[in-house]
């Protein structure tokens, strides 16, 4: 029997802990990896918030710029979507509720291979939520969909000719955004140019431009301002 949401922990706030220099990528620059997910949250409607940790062992490290709170169950409640990376075989993306992980994708195979989250949304229209990310943003620069079904994440779509991260960037240049049409991913495609995925696209239609990436344009296209 499903729990009432009101009795059901609440997930407040997520962030890293635990600074870890064991994984010797630096994709993200002057940014550390954490070993430590820190996630606040109330057990139940009106009790004490209290504090979780979730520490990974030394041939893993969260290799991310942050944690993103989403309900990608459809339950009602946030979990938390991260980037976890093994260091002998590379990154996988991956959702912790109160008690954990609940599922992520196979890591890519190969060390120094990452993700990089782009978005979450209903980007189909079907009325359940999908993740996406950049498959390895500087190399394969595939933009993947992802599901949360059954306890796993399965791949529903995949297209080419995408990138959301430079290099050393402290920053993934991407997001969501709802500007009365329905959920619309906003990222750069590998010539550098902001385009917006949304319904009327689905997970292979032509992207919108928005003009050329940047920061400010990103920021005033996610606020519905292009």
């Amino acid at each position: 029997m499903a729990v009432p949401a009101e009795a059901a922990p609440r997930i407040l706030a997520a962030d890293y802990a635990q600074p870890v220099d064991r994984y010797d990528h630096r994709i993200l620059g002057g940014l550390p990896d954490h070993g430590t997910l820190r996630i606040r949250l109330a057990p139940c409607a009106g009790c004490t918030a209290e504090t979780r940790l979730f520490r990974l062992p030394e041939t893993h490290v969260f290799e991310d710029v942050r944690p993103r709170l989403a309900d990608v169950t459809g339950d009602g409640l946030p979990e938390v979507v991260v980037v976890e990376t093994d260091i002998r075989r590379g990154a996988s993306l991956a959702v912790y509720g109160p008690e954990g992980r609940i599922a992520a994708t196979e890591p890519i195979g190969q060390t120094h291979r990452w993700l990089a989250p782009a978005g979450i949304g209903d980007f189909d229209g079907d009325g359940r939520v999908e993740i996406a990310y950049v498959d390895r943003p500087h190399l394969r620069r595939e933009l993947v969909f992802v599901r949360l079904e059954g306890g796993a994440l399965v791949e529903r779509a995949r297209r080419a000719g995408f990138s959301n991260h430079n290099i050393g960037d402290e920053v993934i240049l991407s997001g969501t955004r709802d500007c009365g049409q329905g959920d619309e991913l906003v990222l750069p495609d590998v010539q550098g140019r902001l385009v917006a995925l949304g319904r009327d696209a689905g997970f292979a239609g032509r992207p919108r431009d928005l003009g050329k990436a940047s920061p400010t344009r990103l920021r005033a296209a996610l606020a519905c301002r292009d």
